[in-house]
């Protein structure tokens, strides 16, 4: 086995060795060669990362100098892999959702013979390449890299079915909002690297406090406008309201294997990216107030999981229904995070481990629908699924894993980000309980309409028609036969991963331990330059269940059932009620479809988080 220092740069080297087997092997290899190929390949990064993850103790950070191009004098040209155990355990999730999707893909899609083959396993590797590289490099710029790398990817895995218009539509709208974050991030690293003359990330941090403490004053307005336009990249990614429009057009038309990765560890890396890049450039003496940065980010973060929540409830197309899902529980890992504390890292470090299992494998199950029957929509499926029984309980089990029942996963994540953000507002717990059952509610709806046949046909409306997922075209070859048994047992798997973050004494508690040495900036600054980190982490909060937390999770789960059973047995009403008009009615207006306003929103929402930063400064 090698030295540990040289894990991290294998953990991404891995998956790219594999892609180019499988660019020379397509040509030759028959298509079973190649998806046993690739799982090989991603299995061997599932395991580097895990030797990595158990050699990292919890204060202690891996670093690796590329070449090594050591630093001289504090500065250094070279590129660093710095592997904690937040960021290698994210990199080993997102290696392991990988190697899931690869399972139960096998064979999923009949691509062409010849030198084309092979081309989907190897954007898979491809993007786990660039998922575990973001999650464990130590420069701003190869982060950016990498970034884009995962993007470039997804974008192409979105557009995969190029010869049906609606792919490659999304994957375009996609790819342009997203690229022009990119470009927004780029522009942030360029005027950080004017004012410092550094890349790195701890460089960056220690030549701004250099900076504070030789007299250079407080925050300016190149260092906002850096870091509003460096996240720009990552809040984008994430879906932040009000850059989420491309997510739910992309999922609703990617294939589902992909929605599995897009929504199971991309956007969760988008604020994985925030919280780096925040706590090691900016939030020292020479960064931005805490203050300020708590505020504005806690403001998005209940904007966006609340826009995700009411547009969720409205959707009927199961994808899209799954994606809003995703925006919502994005702003409530945001939440987290924006309390720049230990405890609050620690419940949305919870969270995002437990969500990641649920949402792959209720996208997985989705796949399964339209595998079987051509067709995403809640009403045109209602009743139809009666036969599969273990699809349908598993999507009725993540449904409420995502209301946060206890002792699901993502019911921890919730209690102890509930918890922490409690300590900040009252009302904060209170938008926690009402996003996690809106959404929980709304999957469990769909399960009792498709898989149960419960409660009253749902009535056709017009203004629904647009929005359906009838006539969707089968992602398989064999539409109307028995679901593989991939297909159900690799969400099944995902489900039951779900259940031992919250179940398995030990896992909460070590993600507890990796958010305090997080939160460490000191210790990484030290280890990454001098690789002598001093002993500062502070004390590790409590990852157990308590009482106030299993009760908000029992009572969030309750208020999902209860709203998913009145919906089923609700008739459709023959005008929308007042708030509808005033709050729904608005709000899916903004969702336009329409690119150049999702990238007038882009503009808007910068320029917002520029100003709310500014006038707490």
């Amino acid at each position: 086995m090698p030295a540990t220092a040289d894990l991290p740069p294998l953990a991404v080297a891995v998956p790219l060795l594999g892609v180019a087997v499988l660019a020379v092997a397509g040509r030759w290899l028959p298509r079973t060669a190649l998806d046993a190929l690739a799982t090989a390949c991603a299995g061997a990064g599932v395991l580097v990362l895990a030797v990595l993850w158990a050699r990292t103790g919890p204060q202690e950070r891996v670093v690796s100098w590329l070449g090594g191009w050591t630093p001289g004098g504090g500065h250094s040209v070279g590129i660093v892999l710095v592997a904690d155990r937040l960021g290698g355990g994210l990199a080993l999730l997102a290696a392991v959702l990988v190697l899931a999707v690869l399972c139960y893909a096998w064979r999923y899609f009949e691509e062409p013979a010849g030198r084309h083959a092979g081309v989907f396993p190897a954007l898979l590797l491809l993007f786990q390449a660039g998922m575990c590289g973001f999650a464990l490099t130590g420069d701003l710029f190869d982060a950016f890299v990498f970034f884009e790398l995962m993007g470039a990817v997804a974008y192409a895995l979105t557009g995969y079915r190029i010869e049906d218009p609606r792919p490659l539509q999304g994957a375009i709208a996609f790819g342009v909002v997203n690229s022009l974050a990119a470009y927004c991030s780029l522009l942030g690293i360029g005027l950080l690297y004017a004012r410092t003359g550094e890349l790195g990330l701890a460089q960056l941090g220690e030549a701004l406090d250099r900076r504070a403490a030789s007299g250079g004053g407080g925050p300016d307005a190149l260092l906002l406008c850096a870091f509003v336009l460096v996240l720009a990249g990552p809040l984008v990614k994430a879906a932040t309201a009000p850059f989420h429009f491309w997510l739910p057009d992309a999922h609703a038309v990617a294939p589902s294997p992909v929605c599995m990765l897009l929504s199971g560890v991309m956007v969760e890396l988008g604020i994985y990216g925030v919280a780096r890049i925040h706590r090691v450039v900016f939030a020292g003496p020479g960064g931005l107030p805490d203050d300020a940065v708590r505020d504005t980010l806690l403001t998005a973060g209940v904007v966006t999981a609340l826009v995700g929540a009411v547009m969720c409830w409205q959707q009927r197309h199961l994808k899209r229904l799954l994606a809003f899902s995703t925006v919502g529980h994005v702003g409530l890992f945001l939440v987290g995070v924006a309390l720049l504390t230990p405890a609050g890292l620690t419940g949305s470090a919870v969270y995002l481990a437990g969500h990641a299992g649920a949402k792959a494998a209720l996208f997985g199950l989705t796949g399964v629908l339209l595998d079987r029957y051509g067709s995403v929509d809640e009403h045109g499926l209602y009743g139809r699924a009666r036969e599969l029984r273990l699809p349908g309980l598993l999507f009725g089990v993540g449904a409420l894993a995502l209301a946060g029942l206890p002792p699901f996963g993502t019911g921890l994540g919730k209690a102890l980000a509930e918890e922490a953000a409690g300590e900040r507002s009252g009302l904060l717990p209170v938008v926690f309980v009402l996003v996690s059952a809106v959404t929980g509610g709304a999957v469990l709806r769909a399960a009792l309409r498709v898989f149960g046949g419960v409660g009253v046909r749902p009535s056709e409306h017009p203004e629904q028609a647009a929005t359906s997922g009838e006539g969707e075209e089968p992602e398989v070859r064999g539409p109307g036969r028995r679901p593989p048994a991939p297909m159900v047992a690799v969400p099944a798997l995902l489900l039951t991963g779900c259940l031992a973050v919250g179940a398995v004494p030990g896992v909460a508690g070590a993600l507890a331990e990796a958010a305090t040495a997080f939160t460490d900036r000191p210790g990484y600054l030290a280890d990454t330059l001098t690789g002598t980190a001093p002993a500062t982490p502070g004390p590790v909060p409590g990852a157990a269940w308590t009482a106030s937390g299993t009760a908000l999770g029992l009572l969030s789960a309750l208020l999902a059932a209860a709203l998913a059973t009145a919906a089923v047995r609700r008739r459709h009403r023959r005008g929308p009620g007042r708030l509808h008009r005033v709050v729904v009615l608005p709000l899916r207006r903004l969702h336009s479809g329409l690119l150049g306003d999702y990238v007038a929103w882009l503009t808007l929402g910068l320029a917002a988080l520029v100003v709310a930063l500014a006038a707490r400064l």
